[in-house]
């Protein structure tokens, strides 16, 4: 019943109701957690996340063939790439609070697989993938549409914020910054890193992560964010 709950509470939040749950169940469950149960190997979400993988292929090449006439084959290849690369796919995959609902095995949980981007990125193309299968291409369409193809423009710039920043401050603006650590917490295998990013003495900015890089890469983007709202321009999709 639990469980049940679980998957009804995830289908209100994508906006997708499965008439197949068995494959939502799927897309959810890791390698780890089907090994430790000594459930069928077939039942894990790798071969949902490549089917889902072609199906945003597809979805994603569309969508920047007609919002962007002027483009040829090679810049378009290059943009899809971006959108659809595995820092984006996390990033997307944190609006939707994926992690809560992904089945581990023990030992993946415990050294922080809910947090890895390479396993909550591989779960989003597995949910496409299992849209798809239930539901055909246009709900797996308005799936990608709604939590991939939205706000683009904060997308690109939180996978690419640390390079986005520092061509910004140092390129055009010629000022000196540095990221510094304010602390860490938690057990070893699961810590979490607090730090802030400081122009010439200024604070813009300050995130968290569970490593120091994603937590310069949460400052860099709040910084970001800050600049954007001062009047700075950055690249677009």
């Amino acid at each position: 019943m639990a469980e049940e709950y679980t998957l009804q509470l995830l289908e209100e939040r994508i906006g997708y109701c499965f008439q197949n749950r068995a494959l939502l169940q799927q897309a959810l469950t890791h390698s780890s957690f089907t090994n430790e149960q000594k459930i069928n190997k077939t039942k894990n979400y790798e071969r949902l996340e490549f089917l889902g993988d072609a199906v945003l292929e597809v979805v994603s090449s569309e969508f920047l063939y007609h919002t962007h006439p002027e483009l040829p084959e090679g810049e378009l290849t290059k943009l899809r790439a971006s959108m659809v690369c595995e820092p984006s796919l996390a990033f997307c995959a944190r609006d939707l609070n994926l992690g809560q609902f992904i089945r581990l095995g023990k030992g993946e949980e415990n050294t922080g697989g809910r947090k890895r981007e390479s396993i909550t990125s591989d779960v989003m193309e597995a949910v496409i993938g299992a849209i798809y299968l239930d539901g055909g291409m246009e709900p797996a369409r308005a799936f990608i549409d709604r939590f991939v193809l939205s706000d683009l423009e904060d997308k690109s710039l939180f996978y690419d914020s640390k390079s986005n920043l520092q061509e910004l401050l140092q390129g055009k603006l010629k000022k000196e910054f540095h990221y510094e650590l304010l602390g860490e917490s938690g057990p070893e295998h699961d810590k979490t890193f607090t730090v802030e990013i400081f122009v010439e003495g200024e604070s813009l900015g300050r995130g968290t992560g569970r490593t120091k890089k994603a937590a310069e890469q949460q400052a860099a983007y709040q910084a970001l964010l800050l600049l954007r709202d001062k009047g700075y321009v950055f690249k677009k999709y």
